[in-house]
């Protein structure tokens, strides 16, 4: 389960502050490096132990994976940002349900 997601990206523009008038801006790359911010949600420990044995047996902490955008559904090819995925925050104590915010990041 998924929450708290939002999107970002590098325009891929340089800037150049001119001494009188407008900046001078130009396209740097024709593709950017767009990136999903989201939380992902444990219910179960094995949950949250199955994730991270996928994450280092399958994806190797820097391989890329199928997602679908929630936003679009949309498939993407992403892999996580310098194969960080966050810390394991612990929700309920009781249940211990347990969440992770990770960020995802592919090429648009």
């Amino acid at each position: 389960m998924m929450d708290g997601i939002s999107e970002s990206f590098d325009p891929g523009v340089e800037r150049t502050e001119m001494e009188r008038g407008v900046p001078k801006q130009r396209i740097v790359n024709t593709r950017v490096m767009a990136k999903i911010k989201a939380s992902f949600y444990f219910e179960t420990v094995a949950a949250a132990d199955e994730f991270e044995d996928w994450y280092f047996d399958t994806l190797k902490r820097i391989g890329w994976f199928k997602f679908r955008n929630p936003r679009n559904g949309r498939e993407l090819m992403v892999r996580f940002e310098g194969g960080s995925i966050g810390e394991l925050t612990l929700i309920d104590d009781a249940a211990f349900d347990s969440k992770r915010t990770v960020v995802m990041e592919y090429l648009r």
